[in-house]
């Protein structure tokens, strides 16, 4: 039996935050890590870093106007080949990073809990035993797979991670799920140069999203050539001489779409089975995963839970923010994840980022609004960068002139949001980005223009 100061199963964006400054302290940390292909956890293996790397890719694509598929193909195969070499730079800096430290025991196994306190370590060749007063779970997430009949025999059919290594550009890709991942997939995919067609369950085009962002981003997909059928029940998948026949319900008529590859993107659920919670006493929620308080604490003193496997939302920094929380947790409080204004992005063409409420939402909740929506079309940057797609729109709460939310869906947005963020974070009143000065021509100066349209 090895004992530690801390045991963090999952070697995911928390996790090796934890890990590697309570080693900086001096303490005694194991690191439990099931898979040798994932050290790092899924933003640089199988997420964040390579559909990024690949969106980049795909926008070169676009720029080189390849005129024949062959050549597109060609092209998409090197970007691939290059995202796995990418990728297994990245994979061998994160092991010899964790495995030289002396105050780490890197294990590349399976971990489940004895006890409370004590867990089973089993890897390919050695089963071991750790225990340690403090655990921290950061196993993460996977994909969920619908039961849909024929799917699993389906020999075309990937999930996003599985996609990422596929060589061959599909001339027509089908994708099961209209979720944040599914869209950006089609987005690329569809720059790369195959013919995308989304189907989704729901009947409508981003649901949570206010109706005018919803729309010109649909617009936009349509425009460049996505293919989207809503209310859609997948009935069956199944190979055929090319590809897969994938078999569907929309408005009471049963239809088909063709593709050389199919993408399963219904989701992604909490990684606990292996876990054995039950021996450690540890609960869950309705939704699988594992029960956490604002400290991150579980339902066992002791026990810590971080990431997508606590429910937190599914991006690679909050894992890391709730890895800030549980250090400031050992060392008696001061952060919490309440009331956290949490930026994402959906890389997109162009990128739609957002940050707190909808103004549907904020209505909803009893909030007086003022809005305001601009559209690219008039702002320097995108002359300078010869786009004019998308739109911006503000929530600005009419009584205390606090920010709400914002939605941006232009080029650079991704940066831009985290600046729309500070000042929500810093309870700054909208005039401060309105009056602000920014460097010119840049895409940040825009919120010049849209907080000051705010009425």
């Amino acid at each position: 039996m090895e004992m530690y100061d801390v045991i963090v199963i999952g070697f995911g964006k928390g996790g090796k935050v934890l890990a590697s400054t309570l080693a900086a302290q001096g303490q005694k940390v194991a690191l439990v890590e099931k898979s040798d292909k994932m050290y790092g956890g899924t933003c640089p293996n199988v997420g964040c870093v390579p559909t990024k790397f690949l969106v980049h890719r795909a926008e070169i694509s676009q720029i080189k106007g390849f005129p024949e598929f062959a050549q597109k193909a060609a092209f998409y195969r090197e970007s691939i080949l290059d995202k796995k070499e990418l990728r297994k730079k990245i994979l061998g800096k994160m092991f010899n990073m964790f495995d030289s430290n002396p105050n780490i025991t890197l294990y590349t196994g399976t971990a489940k809990f004895v006890s409370p306190k004590e867990i089973e370590i089993r890897g390919k060749d050695f089963t071991a035993a750790a225990t340690a007063d403090r655990i921290v779970i950061d196993t993460g997430s996977v994909p969920f797979i619908p039961p849909i009949a024929g799917l699993g025999e389906c020999g075309c059919a990937y999930t996003s991670e599985g996609m990422l290594d596929l060589e061959k550009l599909p001339e027509r890709l089908v994708i099961i799920g209209g979720g944040n991942i599914g869209l950006e997939f089609a987005s690329f995919y569809r720059q790369f140069g195959s013919e995308v067609t989304v189907l989704q369950d729901l009947p409508d085009f981003f649901p949570n999203e206010d109706a005018d962002v919803a729309a010109a981003v649909k617009e936009t997909m349509e425009r460049q050539g996505v293919k989207f059928v809503f209310g859609v029940k997948v009935l069956s998948v199944k190979n055929d001489a090319e590809g897969a026949i994938v078999r569907y319900s929309a408005g009471g008529v049963e239809r088909e779409a063709k593709g050389d590859a199919v993408l399963v993107s219904t989701g992604r659920i909490p990684n606990t089975r292996e876990l054995n919670l039950a021996a450690a006493g540890v609960e869950t929620t309705p939704r699988g995963a594992i029960a956490v308080d604002g400290n991150m604490r579980t339902s066992v003193s002791g026990i810590w839970a971080i990431g997508d496997v606590a429910g937190s939302p599914q991006f690679t920094y909050i894992s890391q923010d709730d890895a800030r929380i549980v250090m400031a947790d050992f060392s008696g409080g001061g952060r919490t994840s309440a009331g956290r204004n949490v930026p994402y992005c959906i890389f997109l063409a162009p990128p739609l980022s957002r940050v707190g409420l909808t103004e549907k939402a904020a209505l909803a909740q009893g909030c007086k609004t003022k809005t305001a929506v601009i559209p690219v079309t008039g702002l320097p940057r995108s002359h300078v960068l010869g786009k004019y797609t998308g739109l911006l729109k503000a929530v600005v709460d009419a009584d205390s002139g606090l920010i709400l939310g914002a939605a941006l869906y232009c080029e650079e947005s991704h940066e831009l949001i985290n600046i729309v963020t500070l000042a929500m974070n810093e309870k700054l009143h909208y005039t401060v980005l309105r009056d602000m000065i920014f460097t010119h021509p840049v895409m940040s100066e825009a919120l010049n223009d849209l907080f000051g349209a705010v009425k």
